[in-house]
């Protein structure tokens, strides 16, 4: 397993890390996503462990906490081998406090995040999504107390735009708080999306992308084919709609260039299409799932190997879109060009 550091932190973390919204299924979602029990979490982890994957991810919106018990089960008396990442901020309720960033809320989401997996300290500690009802200042001054008082020791931020990003960090410099580490963002060959703004902020202000969801939805498993029907079998049929949209003749586009790379290398699809998302600037650490051991070592064999120059322009101009004002207009001046370099 390599390892990359997050971001422009120290603390190393592996290229692959584990994601944790099977564990516990409940609800309309999590419920189609997988209902992984103690025993046979312990018996994933065990594998990850084998492997080098070090880095487990979960959040108090997975399966109402449930997912996050589960996970304290797993690693219970080996906490020392791991590090556990988790987020907060998304409605837990219907109370006015339930949800969001405030100090109210983050200290009580932190505590009930420790008791739940069975810890003193959470290595990464992510806020789910930005509140614009919460001071910047109460939400950093809030984390800056979590890490002194030894309960978390990293930050980071999922689902932020740039601008709120960059506001969070330059009110982090100006009064000394702990600056955003990590951005766990949605990253696929099927949405590129991140690559415009969140990218070149990430090389610029030193935080590494943890990506959710490398295969895009569960569309890039390899299961689906230009021409024929959703698989029976798949959980698109009841989640598609909460995720990320992609039109049909893009996704077979792509998964058409998959299927030419995969059967170049020897490999499946969906281990090229992490491998792409591996060699791509800003990238600490891809987050992988798994509902059985089969697909957790598939995943895992994503790793070891490299996609040549070549196959990666292959999925490169496959997967690429005209990019969104304003980034559009001037992309083909070349003086604009050499001031603004695309990401690579």
């Amino acid at each position: 397993m390599e390892y990359r550091n997050l971001g422009a932190s120290g603390l190393r973390v592996p290229a692959l890390s584990f994601g944790t919204g099977t564990f516990a299924g409940q609800g309309p979602l999590f419920g189609a996503w997988g209902n992984t029990d103690a025993a046979q979490a312990r018996r994933l982890v065990d594998i990850c462990l084998e492997a080098g994957v070090t880095l487990f991810d979960s959040a108090d919106v997975y399966s109402d906490g449930a997912a996050e018990e589960v996970l304290g089960q797993a690693i219970k008396g080996r906490r020392d081998q791991v590090l556990l990442s988790t987020k907060a901020s998304l409605p837990l309720g219907d109370g006015p406090n339930d949800a969001g960033s405030s100090r109210s809320r983050l200290i009580r989401a932190c505590e009930a995040a420790l008791r739940r997996l069975g810890t003193d300290f959470i290595d990464l500690f992510q806020l789910h999504a930005f509140d614009a009802a919460t001071p910047v200042e109460e939400v950093l001054s809030t984390l800056d107390d979590l890490v002194r008082a030894g309960k978390i020791r990293y930050v980071g931020v999922s689902n932020f735009s740039g601008w709120q990003l960059m506001k969070s960090l330059a009110i982090a410099d100006r009064y000394g708080y702990p600056r955003y580490v990590a951005n766990q963002a949605y990253y696929s060959l099927i949405g590129r999306d991140y690559e415009w703004e969140l990218m070149p902020l990430g090389l610029d202000q030193g935080v590494g992308a943890v990506v959710w969801s490398p295969l895009g939805w569960g569309r890039l498993t390899g299961k689906l084919r230009r021409g024929r029907p959703l698989p029976e079998t798949s959980r698109l049929h009841r989640t598609a709609d909460y995720g990320p949209p992609v039109e049909d003749e893009h996704l077979f586009r792509v998964l058409d260039a998959l299927e030419a790379v995969a059967g170049e290398t020897g490999r499946t699809i969906p281990q090229v299409a992490i491998n792409w998302l591996l060699q791509r600037p800003t990238v600490s650490t891809v987050i992988i799932g798994a509902r059985t051991e089969a697909q957790l070592r598939e995943n895992l064999g994503a790793v070891g190997w490299t996609l040549t120059p070549d196959q990666m322009a292959q999925l490169d101009a496959a997967s690429a879109v005209t990019a969104p004002y304003p980034y559009w207009p001037y992309r083909r001046q070349s003086g604009f060009a050499r001031l603004n370099p695309p990401p690579v």
